[in-house]
């Protein structure tokens, strides 16, 4: 049986949900962002029970279709920005349908209606979130991050961070106050 959380964005995230998950006894075959395949097939009593030990966790159980296929775009958005150590050479909008089996133009309406922001906003949003933790680690320079995160040049992508942080990256990695955001927080105007 799948069950579809809300605010699983990390691998620390699936730890916490693979341990509620064991408190009440289930047994799970996949834990994934936003999604676990458990074993058994639960009555509504034990739902609710999974219910209120996810919410205790900051987690939410979510049961509307719409609100599963958002959270399912965000999660292989974060997924793919975030978690992949390949480099960033596809097209997202091609990537988000063949991933998901959605037409890009459904899935980016219904996106725009929920959240209130484009996809594409979305994951500029989660790509300088990105640029942030790399620029702050210093292991790589601002050309080979335009290269790992599919920039066309350097420009686009300083262009693109001064744009949505106010700063250029070589100001941003002078400052000493670190100005990055949660995953979860990311891209998020509700």
């Amino acid at each position: 049986m799948k069950l579809y959380i809300k605010y699983m964005v990390s691998n620390r995230c699936k730890v916490a949900v693979k341990e509620e998950l064991k408190k009440l006894g289930l047994h799970y075959m996949v834990v994934d962002l936003g999604e676990v395949e458990i074993m058994e097939n639960i009555s509504d009593e034990v739902r609710e029970q999974v219910k209120a030990a996810l919410l205790n966790s900051g987690f939410e159980l979510m049961d509307d279709k719409r609100s599963v296929l958002i959270e399912r775009i965000k999660n292989t958005i974060i997924e793919m920005v975030h978690h992949s150590n390949e480099i960033i050479k596809t097209n997202f909008s091609n990537y988000l349908s063949e991933k998901l089996n959605y037409d890009y133009t459904y899935l980016a309406n219904l996106f725009s209606e929920v959240q209130g922001t484009t996809i594409e906003q979305f994951i500029i949003s989660h790509k300088i979130e990105k640029i942030k933790e790399l620029i702050i680690y210093g292991e790589l320079t601002i050309t080979e991050i335009a290269w790992k995160m599919n920039y066309s040049s350097v420009a686009h992508l300083s262009n693109q961070f001064k744009k949505m942080t106010g700063l250029s990256p070589s100001h941003f990695k002078q400052l000493k106050e670190k100005r990055r955001s949660p995953i979860d927080e990311v891209g998020n105007i509700k």
